[in-house]
């Protein structure tokens, strides 16, 4: 977005679905995602745990022992809602 500052925050909501839409685009590989990974991959480096950590509590991902995430049929039913959005 042009308006956006490079040092300004996205909104948690926004990284939240862009995790989601990763994690269920049947077009990527790998579906499973390391939490590191996938914050380097939605550009959330900072802090990638604080953005699936709530989906995980919804039950939209889960999260493997070793780190790793992957989206619940819940998320899988929601992305089918309300589409993919790039």
């Amino acid at each position: 977005m042009p308006d956006e500052k490079p040092n300004e925050r996205r909104d948690w909501g926004v990284l939240e679905l862009e995790a989601l839409n990763t994690l269920t685009d049947p077009t990527r590989f790998p579906t499973i995602w390391n939490v590191q990974d996938l914050g380097r991959e939605i550009e959330e480096e900072s802090d990638p745990g604080a953005v699936v950590d709530p989906l995980i509590r919804a039950g939209l991902l889960y999260k493997t022992s070793d780190g790793y995430v992957f989206a619940s049929p819940a998320a899988f039913h929601a992305i089918g809602l309300v589409g993919h959005i790039v």
